[in-house]
């Protein structure tokens, strides 16, 4: 998603934080349990603060689940046109780039832990609009405030579970936040077969409800704390996440030592990335990302059950086939992505996007001139199947 330049600086110094800092070692307080008394140990409450981080993130998955398991049932009992629930599905990325152009800003100024309570307050108040919805606008509506809190989602809770981490366990703390999403929307495939949308849009609503009661237990992030002149405060955090027999004095001095880099680093404007010394980093980087938008895989994910039924193969099948996969395809993801760098893995998936839109457009153009009509349907389950793993 784009950002504007409100956000740009905000975003770029949060990276910067969670990526910089290599001597996470921490301490504790409050007599919690410890694996060992090192600070980069797993504390019960480490753990606890990041699976309340990361209940949101479930409900990321589960929205961009929700509209493929809910349209047909959507247009049935409300009486929506094609067109209608068009508009419906599209109100998740409108609210997604509003989200995106002030997440930044906002999780800077209210603290991380701010920032995910005013995004799931949004995705609570989507949901439950959705749920008892009794026409199109309330649709719309809903969905357009789910994907507003979403957007800040997924910005912010890899920024609050990268910053709360010790070093040894932060790369595989910001994976599971990951892992969560699929998890989200295979759930969603799965149980969207047998239930009713109303129904699954208060299972999309749980999520958020839960972490809105774990936030009044989870401290703010030490990072953001130190950087807003809270030493103290920052301290007693890592305290409480590191175990009571863990050294904090080298993390917190790290800490400090980072945020006063940070304030003599000059504040650089948004336009002067356009510089021609950062054309190839920009172009490649932007590229990326607009490559990964335009291929598909986000319209796949919200009109399976669609694409399916077009083809003339089991909407239910498939889009549990597709959950089936989801989970093994981002643990295969990580563990190739260290042995095989990030590169490689670029051009492997890309070729297999490109293979699986080529395939499922194919076959549906051999469908509608009658060619090969006998297995279009496998065709187009080997494509999506594709696309949806790689």
């Amino acid at each position: 998603m784009k950002r504007e330049s409100e956000v740009d600086g905000g975003l770029s110094r949060s990276l910067l934080e969670q990526q910089s800092d290599d001597g996470s070692e921490g301490g504790g307080d409050n007599g919690e349990e410890v694996v060992g008394e090192s600070s980069s140990a797993v504390t019960v409450v480490l753990l606890f603060t990041t699976l309340v981080a990361v209940c949101g993130t479930f409900g990321s998955g589960c929205a961009l689940g929700y509209s493929s398991q809910a349209e047909s049932g959507i247009m049935e009992d409300l009486g929506l046109s094609l067109a209608e629930y068009s508009v419906f599905g599209s109100m998740s990325a409108a609210g997604g780039t509003l989200g995106a152009l002030v997440c930044g800003k906002i999780t800077d100024l209210i603290g991380r832990r701010g920032a995910l309570w005013l995004s799931e307050v949004f995705c609570f108040a989507g949901w439950l609009a959705i749920a008892f919805s009794k026409g199109a606008w309330s649709l719309d509506l809903g969905r357009l405030s789910v994907g507003t809190g979403v957007a800040v989602l997924t910005y912010v809770a890899p920024v609050y579970v990268a910053e709360i981490s010790p070093k040894n366990l932060r790369g595989g703390l910001t994976v599971f936040n990951q892992f969560v999403l699929c998890l989200g929307m295979s759930t969603i495939y799965f149980v969207g077969n047998i239930i009713s949308w109303r129904v699954l849009a208060l299972i999309g609503a749980l999520p958020a409800l839960l972490q809105l009661i774990g936030l009044f237990f989870i401290p703010e992030s030490p990072r953001w704390l130190a950087k807003n002149g809270q030493e103290k405060g920052c301290e007693s955090v890592l305290r409480r996440l590191r175990g009571r027999n863990a050294d904090i004095d080298q993390e917190a001095a790290e800490i400090r030592d980072y945020i006063e880099s940070l304030k003599l680093q000059p504040q650089n404007k948004f336009w002067e990335m356009f510089q021609r010394k950062y054309a190839y980093a920009l172009t490649v980087g932007v590229g990326l990302m607009a490559l990964q938008q335009t291929s598909g895989a986000t319209g796949i994910a919200c009109y399976a059950s669609s694409v399916f039924e077009m083809a003339g193969f089991s909407s239910s099948v498939g889009t549990a086939s597709m959950a089936a996969i989801q989970i093994p395809s981002t643990a295969l993801g990580v563990f190739l992505m260290d042995r095989w760098g990030r590169r490689p893995l670029l051009i492997v998936s890309a070729a297999g996007m490109c293979f699986a839109c080529f395939l499922a457009g194919m076959s549906i153009l051999f469908q509608d001139f009658q060619w090969l009509s006998d297995v279009t349907p496998a065709l187009v389950y080997i494509a999506l199947l594709v696309m949806h793993y790689d």
